[in-house]
């Protein structure tokens, strides 16, 4: 799904996605204990092409493009059903609409540009083990996280 593409002295990280193929699709609807349909493959494939964040309502605009028997209802009713199966992350941010993408292998973090909603997926190790530290100091056993952090893309702060 992601790969990461190491970053200077191996403490921080980019991600890029790796394709994923059509019997991959198949194993995680049945995973979700539901049947294989062309509905679904065409879902999971239109979110594995292009953009890694995308809403439902996007998702719904690229479908309908190819697939118009393919309803709204139907591609957010899968998009919950895959969330509810950790098989799709939810990214949520301030006034935007929801943002899914197929979830990675490998945890990362988030960037979010709060004027035009751009997000960049990193790691950065020396985050990963302040969060370790701090469970510790507390006595939390952690079983995962989420870390998002808002500002301006490059590009909006230029604009000004």
């Amino acid at each position: 799904m992601t790969k990461l593409v190491k970053g200077k002295q191996n403490k921080e990280v980019l991600i890029e996605r790796e394709p994923i193929d059509i019997e991959s699709f198949k194993k995680m609807i049945r995973q979700m204990g539901l049947k294989v349909t062309k509905q679904r493959v065409h879902i999971l494939e239109a979110m594995s092409e292009g953009r890694a964040h995308i809403t439902a309502q996007e998702l719904f605009e690229k479908l309908n493009k190819k697939h118009p028997e393919i309803g709204f209802a139907t591609v957010y009713r899968f998009l919950k059903n895959m969330t509810e199966h950790s098989l799709v992350t939810e990214v949520r941010m301030g006034g935007f609409p929801a943002r899914y993408e197929l979830t990675p292998n490998q945890h990362h973090d988030h960037l979010n540009c709060t004027r035009c909603g751009k997000i960049v997926e990193f790691e950065n190790e020396s985050i990963e083990e302040l969060q370790l530290a701090v469970a510790k100091k507390f006595k939390f056993k952690l079983t995962g996280h989420v870390l998002e952090l808002y500002g301006e893309c490059e590009q909006c702060t230029n604009k000004e």
